[in-house]
């Protein structure tokens, strides 16, 4: 094991990290760093090993970690960095959740109605340019305020994030501690009303109350009327997994929903094994059914687990 900086946040040895993930799967972090705030953190990381690995990990909303569990240390901020501000912008921090965030500037009359439905926190929602209804973190975020592997400090315009579908680019070990945006004025009552019909449309289409991490896989770039590379995304996932014969799938606990087939869903006692080997078979399925690659929009890590045997 390697030697421990001292901290005024939490640090946990051999932390077993199912009870954090939505899909409540997963084998344990070698360290689990819970930091008090942001000070906290940077000293932690200023001190710790260059070499030691570190993962930033949220509320574990698009995540399937490894039966093996996480080398090295894996953060996980809270209190301290949750926080949201609202003025002329809306100032967030990296643990802030998603929806409380829309609540929150709605009340003020700033438009940010699309983070409503969005599983996770403000800094997953940075990194992986998470997006809804037409709208992506990429139409509203100025800056993001961040810790760098050894410590210091940095503020990123987005302009710098390569914001793209689904993805960011971030330097390696970097921690996202906040997030500036510039949210569109409207009117308060109309944007509550807004994020009532929009929960209640996600409610009817999709699985909300089982074990999913959200949809599995990227929706894929199709292909215009005149043949040319098409990044509007109108064609879905589920659709593509429909037509292979994939929905209702399972291996072990898992299976692709029947209400959303673009739900990969621990049903009851999945290993990540499972999940990660059906989700596999998708991919394969559908590639030899329409030619398509779909890519994983749940983030996986981790080691698998050692067999006994």
């Amino acid at each position: 094991m390697f030697d421990l900086p001292d901290v005024r946040g939490t640090l946990t040895k051999d932390r077993a990290l199912d009870s954090l993930t939505w899909m409540r799967v997963g084998g344990p972090a070698d360290v689990l760093f819970q930091p008090a705030d942001v000070d906290d953190l940077a000293a932690f990381l200023a001190a710790l090993d260059p070499s030691v690995p570190v993962f930033v990990m949220g509320v574990g909303s698009n995540l399937i970690v490894r039966d093996g569990g996480i080398r090295g240390v894996v953060i996980r901020m809270g209190r301290g960095f949750n926080g949201i501000e609202i003025g002329e912008q809306v100032v967030a921090g990296a643990a802030a959740l998603d929806a409380h965030v829309a609540r929150k500037a709605a009340a003020e009359g700033l438009d940010l109605t699309f983070l409503r439905t969005i599983p996770g926190t403000i800094g997953g929602a940075v990194r992986m340019n998470a997006g809804c209804y037409g709208t992506y973190v990429a139409d509203v975020l100025q800056s993001v305020d961040v810790v760098y592997r050894d410590g210091s400090r940095g503020t990123i315009a987005a302009a710098d994030l390569d914001l793209q579908y689904r993805q960011s680019t971030l330097a390696e070990g970097a921690v996202i501690v906040s997030a500036t945006l510039n949210a569109p004025k409207g009117d308060a009552d109309l944007l509550e009303q807004r994020m009532a019909d929009q929960l209640a449309k996600r409610d009817e289409t999709q699985p909300t109350k089982d074990r999913t991490a959200g949809s599995t896989f990227r929706n894929p770039a199709g292909f215009s009327s005149t043949g040319q590379a098409d990044d509007s995304h109108e064609l879905k996932a589920w659709k593509v997994i429909d037509d292979a014969g994939m929905r209702g799938a399972t291996v072990g606990g898992a299976v692709m929903n029947v209400m959303h087939s673009n739900f990969l869903t621990n049903a009851g006692g999945a290993t990540a094994a499972d999940l990660e080997e059906l989700g596999e078979q998708v991919r394969k399925k559908v590639y030899a059914d329409s030619g398509i690659t779909l890519q994983w929009e749940i983030k996986r890590v981790g080691n698998p687990k050692v067999s006994d045997t």
